[in-house]
């Protein structure tokens, strides 16, 4: 499609900002001429941009360049670890987590509150949320930095557009407007926490170098996030990986969605722990599930058999997932990391069998980087990644409001 009306100075200065500050971001140390040569921009408008990422605490100058020749040594741009953090917020069903994420990847200020979601009012449930993002922003004001924009991580389906949560069996919510609930004083991104899951490990860099693999999440749910070439994909309405919901016993108990058979009903954590006599009346799952890994430490025969039967039950999910994507990984996160030595076993045994290119390229299973933690750091980077991917928004928003 052609432009309607030709740029105008303030795109054209979007752009390049976001241009020079990407380089900068690929490549730390590099000078202000390096900035130039590699993006084909004006010494003097790189100079000028760089100024303004400086400026609003996007970019820290290093110091003096190595010398390499004749000449003046260059003075070396990096990423601010003081510039405007990613807010992260995890809402489970039986806590909710905040943390902050600082322009180099840094975790700062990581808090989780536990409570009994379920069955509450979504404004009883969204109050306690802007009440942990108030927390968050104190804490970040005391360490002296900005917070620029809010993720928020959700057990459900979400509408990435408007980020309202249009179901969430787990939490009983239905068509939850999140960002008009927390406001309008940050940018408030919304998407299923599996999705932000995966958003986290691929930020770490943990993982061997795996830029294809389909992220497993468990909880009180399943999910899964699906990475393909180094990025997350969310299907046309952003509903993928709802993999919790993938029937693996048609004569299976009656699921929270209202199916029969569900994998997360039938070897999600709450099941697993049911099924080898594991009490868990009580939020969060932390405690029953660190029992549970006592017992199979200890070689205890009904855990182990319970774990077995749950691990043959995703690897019959997970088989489906990798026969129709062909990707080479599986990654165990949330409370399916915590059982990754006992569970991965008999997965890894049902993907040989049932993954038709398994004999020449069986799959590989891995344990998540982040743990429990992923969902919530994924939520403040994909955050951050707003604010890093247009920083001349950011600057006009916040540092620069008159530009």
């Amino acid at each position: 499609m052609r432009p309607t009306s030709p740029a105008g100075n303030s795109d054209v200065r979007r752009h390049n900002t976001a241009m020079v500050l990407a380089e900068v971001l690929r490549r730390p140390g590099l000078s202000r001429a390096g900035v130039a040569a590699a993006t084909g921009l004006a010494k003097a408008t790189v100079s000028s941009l760089v100024d303004r990422l400086v400026a609003a605490r996007l970019v820290d100058e290093s110091g003096p360049q190595s010398a390499t020749g004749r000449g003046r040594r260059g003075t070396g741009l990096v990423p601010s670890p003081t510039g405007p953090h990613g807010l992260g917020v995890e809402i489970g069903v039986d806590y909710v987590a905040t943390c902050l994420v600082d322009p180099t990847g840094g975790e700062h200020a990581h808090r989780v509150r536990p409570g009994d979601n379920r069955g509450r009012p979504p404004a009883e449930v969204l109050a306690a949320v802007n009440r942990a993002v108030r927390s968050a922003k104190a804490d970040a004001g005391r360490r002296g930095v900005a917070v620029g924009g809010l993720g928020v991580a959700v057990p459900g389906l979400v509408d990435r557009v408007s980020g309202v949560v249009r179901a969430a069996p787990n939490l009983g919510w239905s068509d939850v407007d999140i960002p008009a609930a927390l406001g309008a004083e940050l940018p408030v991104l919304v998407d299923n926490e599996a999705n932000l899951a995966a958003v986290g490990e691929l930020a770490t860099g943990e993982l061997a170098g795996t830029r294809d693999f389909v992220l497993v999440s468990a909880e009180i749910g399943v999910g899964a996030g699906v990475v393909l070439d180094g990025a997350v994909r969310r299907g046309t309405h952003g509903f993928t990986g709802e993999i919790g919901h993938v029937c693996v016993d048609p004569d299976g108990p009656v699921c929270s969605c209202g199916a029969r058979g569900c994998l997360e009903r039938m070897a999600g954590p709450a099941a697993i722990l049911a099924d080898a006599g594991v009490t868990a009346a009580s939020a969060p799952l932390d405690r029953p599930l660190a029992d549970l890994a006592g017992r199979l430490a200890a070689a205890d025969p009904a855990a182990l058999a319970a774990v077995r039967r749950a691990g043959v039950r995703l690897g019959i999910a997970l088989a489906g997932v990798v026969n129709l994507l062909d990707v080479p990984a599986v990654v165990l996160g949330g409370g399916y990391a915590r059982l990754h030595d006992w569970l991965a076993g008999p997965l890894g045994e049902e993907l040989d069998r049932r993954v038709i290119a398994a004999q020449w390229s069986p799959t590989t299973v891995l344990v998540s980087a982040l743990g429990g933690k992923a969902a919530v750091y994924g939520a403040g980077q994909a955050a951050l990644r707003e604010i890093l991917a247009d920083p001349d928004t950011y600057i006009r928003r916040v540092a620069d409001p008159a530009s």
